[in-house]
C-alpha cells in the first residue's frame, strides 16, 4: 500500500519535480515574500535571508531532524510536524519527499513550496575521516561581491588626498566590497571567513583604530556531534534558546502574512554567525554537551562594541570615563565614526540547561547571561530613557518551556534582569481543524527589563516597555484559497523616543492567497495600524507632551503568472493612507516584473512608478537581488524605479550575478541629505557577485 501511495505522490507532483530542477536563488526571495511580506523596514532582513539561504544550501533531512528543528524552519506548522513524526513511527523512514502526500496536511502546493528546503536521502559521508570530509565537501564556496552608487555623494566631494579631510567627509571610496568563504556539512562541521568594507570606509592596516585590512572581519569554526559534545564552536556565533528573552539567534520574522508559525521562537542552540551585520553576535568559544535527555551549553565571549566614550577630562571633575551610548550601524566612514569604533569591550558568560524527553513532546530549560563592560554605561539624562540600562554589569536569567499535546503547542518564557525588570511571553499554536489554524501570544515587558541579545516577539524594536496580545488565524476554506489574519493590541506604559507620554496602539491584517494551479499565484493584503505619537510642536510648553492617534492603512495586490515554460510575469500594486489629526495623505506604487530563464542564464527586470508625498507614506517593495543579498528599499516622493538582474552559470562551479538599478525622481533635484546627499534626480546602483564552488 505504501508503494502505491508513493507512486501516486510522484505522479501528482511530477510538475513540481521539473520545477525543482530549474530552481534558482530567486526562490528564496519568493518564499520570504509570500510567507512574511509586510510593508515594513523593522525586520532584520539580512539575517532573515541568511537563514533561508543556509537552509536552501543545506536542506533538512526529514528522517534525522528533531521536532524542534522542523519547527524552526517556520515552514511547517506544529500539526504538520507531529503528523510527520507519527508517520515515521508507524511506517519508518520516508523514501521520498513526495511521500508527504500520504500524510494529512500536505497537498501538492505545500510540498512544492517545501521542496528546496527538505531532503530524505541517507548521509553516509561522516564515516570518512574528518580531513577527508572537509576536503571533499561539495558545499564549499567563495563569494565575492562589489556594490556601488555611481552618482557622487556629498561625503566624497572635494576629497584631496594630500590634505586632511574636513569633518563629515568619507575617508574611503564609495565601493562596497564583500568576501565570504564557507565550507559546511549539516550536523558535521562549518568553517567560514567573512570580510566586508562598507561604502565610504577604508581598507587599511592600523592597529590604533583596530582595523586589520577590511573594516569588518568575521570567522567561525564549528563542529557537531563529537561524541557527547553536540556542538563546539570558535569565533563568531549566536545562541537561540526559549522564546528569545535572553538568547535570540539574531533573526526573527515579526508580524507578517504568515500568522501562525512566526510568533514562536525555536531553541536552535549554538549557531555559527554568518551575516555581515556588525552587532548582535558573540565572539569567543561555546560548547554544548548532550547527556542522555539533558543538554547543557556554556559560552564565553569578549567582543568589541561601537559607541562614544566620554573621558574623565570631558565629564565632571573627579569622575571616571564612561560610555554614553551604543552604536549598531557598523559604519566607520568619517573620522568621528571611526573614533567610536570598538571603544567598548563587552565580556559575556552564559549557560543553558535543557531537558527534553525521548518523545520530544515537551521541554524545560534555564538560561543565564552575565555581561560586563570595561566602562560604565551612562545615558544622557532624558525623561524617556530614565529606565534604560545604566552601569557596568548586567545579568539576566529565564525559565522556558514548551509542550505538545495533540494539535496544540504551548510555549512560554519568564525572565528577570539585574534591575529586577521582568519579561514574560506565553502563547500557543493549534490546529482546530485540518483547515483552521490558530495562534495566540501574550507578552509583558517591564520598562526596566534589560536583555542585550533578546529577539522576543514585540512591536518595539526591543522587548522593553510593552504589553500586548496577539491573535492569529489561518483558514483554508477552498483547496486553492488560504486566508491569514491577525489582530494585535499593545500599549507602552512608559515614554518612548519622540512619544513623551504613555501610549497605546492596535494593528490588524488580512491576507488572501489564491493559487488555482502551479502557474498562477495571487495575493491581496489589507493592513491597518493605529499608534499614538507626539503632536507637532506649536511653541507652547505643553504641546510636545500631547499625543494623537496616527492611523496607517496599507493595501497590496500581487499576481505572479508562469506565462511560458521559461517566462514568469509578476505584477503588484501598493497603496497606503496616513490619517493625521489635521489631514490625510495617500501614496501608491505600481510594479511590473518579468523573469526569463534559459539553460545557463536567468534575466529579471522591473519597472515601477511611485507617488508617496510624505515620509509617513513611504512604500516598501521586495526586489530580486544578487545571490546572498536581500533587498527591500523604501520609496517616498514621486518617481520611477527600474532594475535588471542577470544570473549566468559559467560551467558547473562558477555563477556570475550582475544587477543594475536606478531610481529617478520627478519632484526633487537633490536626493537624501547631509553627507549622503546627491545633487541630481537620479541614483544608480550596481552589484556584481562571483560565486565559485570548489568541489
Amino acid at each position: 500500500m505504501r508503494c502505491w501511495l508513493l507512486a501516486f505522490g510522484i505522479l501528482c507532483c511530477f510538475d513540481a519535480t521539473a520545477q525543482q530542477k530549474t530552481i534558482s536563488g530567486s526562490t528564496i526571495e519568493q518564499v520570504i515574500e509570500r510567507l512574511f511580506s509586510l510593508q515594513e523596514e523593522e525586520l532584520d532582513r539580512e539575517q532573515l535571508a541568511e537563514v533561508f539561504f543556509e537552509l536552501y544550501q543545506n536542506p533538512i533531512d526529514l528522517n534525522q531532524a528533531s521536532t524542534e528543528e522542523l519547527l524552526a524552519t517556520y515552514l511547517l506548522s506544529p500539526s504538520q510536524v507531529q503528523a510527520i513524526q507519527a508517520y515515521k513511527l508507524e511506517n519508518g523512514r520516508l523514501l521520498s519527499l513526495y511521500e508527504l502526500q500520504a500524510i494529512p496536511g500536505f497537498d501538492p502546493d505545500t510540498i512544492e513550496l517545501l521542496l528546496p528546503f527538505l531532503r530524505t536521502e541517507e548521509d553516509g559521508k561522516k564515516i570518512k575521516p574528518f580531513l577527508t570530509r572537509l576536503l571533499e565537501e561539495e558545499n564549499a564556496y567563495l563569494l565575492l561581491r562589489h556594490r556601488q552608487t555611481w552618482e557622487n555623494r556629498q561625503g566624497y566631494a572635494n576629497r584631496d588626498t594630500s590634505a586632511s579631510l574636513p569633518p563629515g567627509k568619507y575617508l574611503g571610496s564609495p565601493s562596497d566590497f564583500f568576501l565570504k568563504f564557507r565550507i559546511q556539512h549539516p550536523k558535521d562541521f562549518s568553517l567560514g571567513l567573512l570580510l566586508e568594507k562598507d561604502p565610504g570606509e577604508q581598507i587599511n592596516w592600523n592597529p590604533k583604530t583596530k582595523q586589520y585590512g577590511a573594516d569588518f572581519t568575521s570567522f567561525h569554526f564549528t563542529r557537531y556531534q563529537l561524541g557527547k559534545w553536540k556542538t563546539i564552536t570558535l569565533g563568531d556565533y549566536q545562541a537561540s534558546f526559549g522564546q528569545g528573552l535572553v538568547f535570540g539567534a539574531g533573526y526573527h520574522f515579526g508580524k507578517g502574512s504568515e500568522t501562525i508559525t512566526s510568533i514562536r521562537r525555536s531553541s536552535l542552540g549554538l549557531r555559527p554567525y554568518t551575516a555581515s551585520l556588525e552587532s548582535g553576535f558573540f565572539r569567543g568559544i561555546a560548547m554544548s554537551r548532550q547527556l542522555q535527555r539533558w543538554n547543557t551549553s556554556i559560552l564565553l565571549s569578549s567582543s568589541p562594541r561601537d559607541g562614544k566614550v566620554q573621558s574623565a577630562s570631558e565629564g565632571i571633575p573627579g569622575q571616571e570615563a564612561f560610555f554614553t551610548g551604543f552604536s549598531s550601524s557598523g559604519m566607520h566612514r568619517t573620522s568621528s565614526e571611526l573614533a567610536r569604533k570598538h571603544q567598548l569591550q563587552e565580556t559575556s558568560l552564559g549557560w543553558n540547561v535543557q531537558y527534553t524527553p525521548k518523545k520530544e513532546t515537551w521541554s524545560l530549560g534555564w538560561n543565564s547571561l552575565y555581561t560586563q563592560f570595561n566602562f560604565p554605561v551612562k545615558k544622557e539624562p532624558n525623561l524617556y530613557n530614565t529606565f534604560e540600562f545604566q552601569g557596568q554589569t548586567n545579568q539576566v536569567h529565564s525559565v522556558y518551556t514548551h509542550y505538545l499535546w495533540k494539535n496544540f503547542n504551548f510555549f512560554g518564557e519568564w525572565a528577570m534582569s539585574k534591575s529586577l525588570g521582568q519579561g514574560r511571553v506565553i502563547g500557543w499554536v493549534s490546529s482546530l481543524h485540518k483547515n483552521v489554524d490558530f495562534s495566540f501570544l501574550w507578552r509583558n515587558y517591564d520598562r526596566n527589563f534589560h536583555s542585550f541579545y533578546s529577539t522576543a516577539f514585540s512591536e518595539n524594536a526591543r522587548p522593553v516597555n510593552e504589553k500586548g496580545i496577539y491573535v492569529g488565524l489561518q483558514l483554508k476554506p477552498l483547496p486553492h484559497l488560504k486566508i491569514n489574519a491577525y489582530y494585535d493590541q499593545f500599549s507602552f506604559p512608559w515614554l518612548k523616543y519622540r512619544v513623551y507620554a504613555p501610549s497605546k496602539g492596535k494593528e490588524m491584517m488580512i491576507n488572501l492567497t489564491f493559487q488555482p494551479n502551479k502557474q498562477v499565484v495571487s495575493t491581496l493584503q489589507f493592513r491597518k495600524e493605529q499608534k499614538e505619537r507626539n503632536l507637532a510642536d506649536e511653541g507652547l510648553p505643553s504641546t510636545p507632551y500631547l499625543l494623537a492617534p496616527i492611523t496607517k492603512t496599507n493595501l497590496s495586490a500581487f499576481v505572479e503568472i508562469q506565462a511560458l515554460p521559461h517566462l514568469r510575469l509578476c505584477s503588484r500594486m501598493l497603496w497606503n493612507q496616513v490619517q493625521l489629526p489635521s489631514h490625510r495623505t495617500q501614496g501608491w506604487m505600481m510594479v511590473q516584473e518579468a523573469t526569463l530563464e534559459r539553460n545557463k542564464w536567468q534575466l529579471s527586470g522591473r519597472v515601477a512608478l511611485f507617488d508617496a508625498p510624505t515620509y509617513d507614506n513611504r512604500l516598501y517593495a521586495v526586489e530580486k537581488n544578487v545571490w546572498s543579498t536581500f533587498s527591500i528599499p523604501s520609496f517616498f516622493g514621486r518617481g520611477t524605479r527600474k532594475y535588471l538582474l542577470l544570473n549566468y552559470k559559467l560551467g558547473d562551479q562558477v555563477n556570475i550575478y550582475f544587477r543594475w538599478a536606478r531610481t529617478s525622481y520627478l519632484d526633487r533635484d537633490r536626493i537624501s541629505s547631509g553627507a549622503q546627499a546627491i545633487d541630481g534626480k537620479h541614483q544608480t546602483d550596481t552589484s556584481l557577485v562571483l560565486r565559485v564552488y570548489f568541489n
